[in-house]
């Protein structure tokens, strides 16, 4: 009893806690103002594509100064802050839905519908703010925080990381389904009540979590300060350098000092001002492509770059071939299942094999599963076709002067709820959805092999993602954690924004099986930069595979480069 009561009262749990409502708020925000400016826009899919390419922007710009400014306060600060940030701005969003949805028909005749516009602005900047702030605490949390509660024993830190991705896993699929009960059985304004009271009372829980964390993890208010930026520049330089983690840095005490602050600030220009965040922006880039494990966070950011996975697009092209949304939800739940394996499977990899070989064996796993999606392109029920042209949707929009498509009928709502998948055929209905248009059945052959390439793939790739997600934790010097690990966000969503760039070049069906080979080359590609990256770090022994201690792993570090974990 008592090792039980130890357990639920240590850091690890209350950290893992923490994480679990955090993300179970996120979650249930993610899929609710997709659908709340769906409705708001008169069912057009406009809102929400301007939503998405805002957050992907702002990430892509503001990840290297975002993660700078972890880097340069305390952690206790930034956990707290971002914390603060981000739910009160979507308490306000929610609150602002709300008037929205009451007294949307007032608003239209306000202004010449002026103030209505002004209202969406307003909902999406916010949510915006909301979103850079998750990210902060992504940052602090997921790359900071848990790697000095795990210590110096990185057997703790990857079973760490796996729970942190199940936790992930079960509020993506459970979320959505929660507050969808909550609007579907009531109404979207009760929908932005509800997610407005969970904020709140989740913010207050939190804070109090993070709070104990601290108080638990005496080194979390040890933190080596944040060098300037011709420091940053000048220690990365070199790639294969012996200089240890702690060299040109200064290990300070939070408690003792009051953030970072120099103690006699230099008088600086305005011009010198405005200059900074462009140099941070810079010397964070440049930073990270010096770092030994470069090639391994490249190499994850590639398999963004793909439409094999449940997001809007490849769900929105299920519908078309006739699959229906409940078919699609148990789909969404193997996906989820398949990806809980995955974090397992890391675990007992690590295990055996050491860091640096599981991810090749995930990568391995993970491209063998997405040949299925490749052969499914050349099967019966395919509708790919290279003589139609991809533009062809799109010039005929332009030329003809079509109005823009809606979204068909509530019933498939919440289908189109996580985002785009209308751009793939003007409006989507599967194939069976009425007799007469649809004379004959699609077969199911070809979309079938694409989603079982689809769900065995999380294996490796949620296997792969914990590797990389370890190998930046152990190598990244305690100074630089988090500008490096903003870039590799703003890469990801670089990535992630390309991938929605290519499906709105080519968005008929008949093209979707191109978008599906290209998918699998950046696959390939991604795993490609790992295995030389493997290959310079481990050398002749890539392929000897062997038990390493538990706590030292030493294959996973990189030649030149000393681990701080």
């Amino acid at each position: 009893l008592g090792s039980v009561i130890a357990y639920f009262t240590s850091a690890k749990f209350l950290l893992y806690l923490g994480h679990a409502l955090s993300t179970w708020g996120d979650r249930m925000w993610h899929f609710a103002v997709s659908v709340f400016l769906v409705e708001l826009y008169g069912n057009s899919l406009l809102l929400t594509a301007v939503y998405g390419l805002v957050v992907a922007g702002s990430v892509l710009l503001l990840g290297a100064l975002i993660g700078d400014w972890v880097d340069k306060n305390s952690r206790l600060k930034v956990a707290q802050t971002s914390l603060i940030v981000q739910n009160s701005s979507v308490i306000l969003c929610g609150v602002i839905l709300m008037i929205i949805f009451l007294f949307k028909t007032q608003l239209l005749t306000l202004y010449h519908g002026w103030l209505l516009t002004l209202c969406y602005i307003l909902v999406i900047t916010i949510a915006n703010i909301a979103n850079l702030a998750s990210t902060a605490t992504a940052i602090t949390i997921q790359r900071d925080w848990i790697v000095v509660v795990a210590g110096e024993d990185r057997s703790k830190l990857a079973d760490m990381n796996a729970t942190i991705r199940r936790i992930d896993q079960l509020t993506n699929i459970l979320a959505p389904m929660a507050v969808g009960q909550i609007m579907t059985f009531g109404s979207p304004m009760i929908g932005c009540g509800f997610i407005s009271g969970w904020n709140l009372m989740s913010m207050c829980v939190e804070y109090l979590l993070l709070w104990k964390v601290y108080q638990k993890t005496p080194t979390l208010a040890h933190k080596s300060a944040k060098v300037e930026a011709s420091e940053l520049k000048q220690l990365n330089v070199k790639k294969e350098s012996d200089m240890k983690p702690t060299e040109g840095v200064q290990l300070i005490i939070e408690k003792d000092v009051a953030g970072f602050e120099p103690q006699q600030e230099k008088e600086v220009g305005c011009a010198a001002r405005i200059a900074e965040p462009f140099i941070t922006f810079r010397d964070g880039w440049v930073a990270y492509y010096n770092q030994p494990v470069f090639l391994a966070g490249m190499g994850l950011a590639f398999l963004y770059m793909t439409v094999l996975g449940f997001d809007c697009i490849t769900t929105g092209y299920a519908y078309t071939q006739g699959l229906s949304g409940s078919v699609l939800s148990l789909l969404m739940g193997a996906s989820a299942v398949t990806g809980i394996m995955g974090t397992v499977a890391f675990t007992w990899l690590r295990r055996k094999c050491g860091l640096i070989r599981t991810g090749l064996i995930s990568g391995v796993a993970q491209f063998a599963c997405l040949i299925l999606c490749a052969i499914s392109v050349f099967m019966p029920g395919s509708p790919m076709d290279l003589t139609v042209s991809p533009f062809a949707d799109i010039s005929a929009r332009l030329f003809e002067n079509e109005p823009l498509p809606t979204i068909a009928p509530p019933e498939h709502e919440m289908i189109f709820a996580t985002g785009m998948p209308n751009l793939l055929n003007g409006s989507i209905a599967p194939a069976n959805s009425d007799p007469e248009m649809s004379p004959e059945p699609v077969p199911l052959l070809s979309v079938s092999l694409l989603f079982a390439g689809v769900i065995a793939a999380r294996v490796g790739l949620w296997s792969f993602d914990l590797t990389v997600t370890q190998l930046l934790q152990e190598n990244v010097i305690e100074s630089e954690r988090g500008i490096i690990n903003g870039v590799q966000n703003s890469m990801n969503y670089l990535l992630d924004l390309l991938h929605f760039i290519m499906v709105i070049l080519a968005p008929n069906p008949e093209a979707f099986g191109l978008l599906v080979l290209i998918s699998v080359s950046f696959v390939a590609m991604g795993h490609i930069m790992y295995f030389r990256f493997a290959q310079k770090s481990l050398g002749k022994q890539l392929f000897v595979c062997h038990t390493p201690d538990p706590k030292t792993a030493p294959d996973s570090s990189p030649p030149g480069n000393t681990s701080t974990v």
